[in-house]
């Protein structure tokens, strides 16, 4: 068996080494690689390696590294270990795992124990294993407990993009109207205009921006989600 371990720190990825190490005896190989666009190559070269992938890296995150080795090898099991547990991370991974992979997401903080259990648990057992506070925004990420739909977020990222409601009505296919709708209910989820009071009746606030900052600030977006969002923008853009 072998394992690849993308990331940028030096003495985590010799923590993991040495996880690796005590928890799985059936890997022969441990491959290092201290960044996203360094691990894409490697999983290449060793295309039956299993991963335990950063998400926050300098030259290419985690998120798109294990996008692309999902979209040339969908089967690869990848367990992530990270600092965040930011809503925009947890949806960004949700949204490029391939139905029926086995993969993991586990934050930097758990014990020893629990990580040598994902370990085995993904790549012995190709068992699927999530943090429980990552699982809970998981489930608040499908629109359970107040939480945000597919739809309502996809127009978070676009007006921190900057585009207009006709914009996005045709990026989206959806009608003027349908928009002017979710950003309303964009902003009764976000206490927009409790925040802003009256003020935004005359003109001191904009609840566009308003509604952004507050996303960052609740960690609904991040500088990821929105490079990553920059890009599938520039691709839309292009075939314009």
């Amino acid at each position: 068996m072998k394992v690849l371990i993308v990331e940028d720190d030096p003495l985590h990825r010799s923590y993991l080494h040495e996880a690796v190490n005590a928890a799985l005896p059936e890997c022969d190989t441990v491959i290092e690689a201290e960044n996203g666009t360094a691990g894409e190559k490697l999983a290449r070269d060793h295309k039956s390696a299993h991963i335990v992938m950063d998400l926050q890296m300098a030259n290419r995150n985690g998120i798109e590294a294990a996008r692309t080795i999902w979209k040339e090898r969908p089967e690869t099991r990848i367990l992530f270990w990270s600092n965040y547990s930011d809503e925009a991370y947890v949806r960004g991974v949700s949204r490029i795992v391939p139905d029926g992979a086995a993969y993991g997401y586990v934050l930097k903080s758990a014990s020893d124990e629990r990580l040598k259990l994902a370990l085995r648990s993904i790549f012995i057992e190709s068992q699927c294993v999530i943090d429980r506070e990552v699982r809970g925004l998981q489930q608040k990420s499908l629109g359970q407990t107040n939480g945000f739909t597919d739809s309502e977020y996809e127009i978070l990222v676009d007006i921190a993009l900057g585009l207009t409601d006709r914009a996005i009505a045709k990026r989206r296919s959806l009608s003027l109207r349908s928009v002017q709708n979710r950003l309303q209910q964009l902003y009764d989820k976000l206490d927009v205009y409790q925040t802003a009071g009256d003020d935004h009746e005359d003109g001191r606030f904009n609840l566009r921006a308003r509604a952004v900052t507050i996303a960052f600030l609740r960690k609904l977006l991040n500088y990821s989600a929105l490079e990553r969002a920059e890009a599938e923008l520039q691709e839309w853009l292009d075939e314009k």
